[in-house]
C-alpha cells in the first residue's frame, strides 16, 4: 500500500474493480467492463454515443465498436435520433442485469465498509456508507470544477 492518497485511491478502485468483476463472472457471467457500460447507460441513459463515451472516459469509437455486439447479444437498445446520432438504451435484460447485480455489488462493498478494522471503536458499520457516498460525489464535483479551470 502507497503512502500517498493520490495513489492509495487508485489502488483502491483498481483493487474494487478487479473484486467486482470476480463477482460478475462468477455468478453472471459478465464482466466489470460490460456491467459498467449497461451500469452508466442505466444512469444516464438513454443516451448518445458520444455522451456515453464521455461518461465512461473512453472514445467515441469504442463505445461506437461495441454497439453492434450488445444489441445482438439483447443488452442494449441503438435507436437513430436526429441527424447521425445514435441513442443508447437499456433492453429489460440489461435493465434486470444491472439491478440484479448492482445490488449484490452494493452489498459486497458496503459489507466491507462495516469491517470492524476500519474503526475498532464502532462495530458494525464502521462507516457510514450514505455519508460516504456524499462525499465522494461532493469530492468528484470540487475535481471536476478543477479541472475546467486548469
Amino acid at each position: 500500500m502507497a503512502s500517498r492518497i493520490t495513489v492509495t485511491l487508485h489502488e483502491l478502485v483498481a483493487e474494487l474493480d478487479v473484486y467486482a468483476d470476480g463477482v460478475l463472472h462468477a455468478r453472471y457471467g459478465v464482466s466489470f467492463n460490460l456491467f459498467e457500460f449497461l451500469a452508466t447507460l442505466a444512469e444516464r441513459g438513454p443516451i448518445d454515443i458520444t455522451g456515453l463515451a464521455h461518461c465512461l472516459r473512453i472514445t467515441k469509437a469504442a463505445v461506437s465498436k461495441r454497439v453492434p455486439a450488445l444489441v445482438a447479444d439483447g443488452w442494449i437498445r441503438a435507436d437513430r435520433g436526429n441527424g447521425r446520432r445514435v441513442v443508447l438504451s437499456l433492453t429489460p435484460k440489461g435493465a434486470d442485469l444491472v439491478q440484479r447485480a448492482g445490488g449484490e455489488l452494493e452489498a459486497e462493498f458496503t459489507e466491507m465498509l462495516a469491517d470492524p478494522r476500519l474503526d475498532p471503536a464502532v462495530s458494525p458499520g464502521a462507516i457510514d456508507t450514505t455519508l460516504l457516498n456524499t462525499h465522494l460525489t461532493t469530492l468528484t464535483a470540487i475535481v471536476l470544477e478543477k479541472g475546467s479551470t486548469a
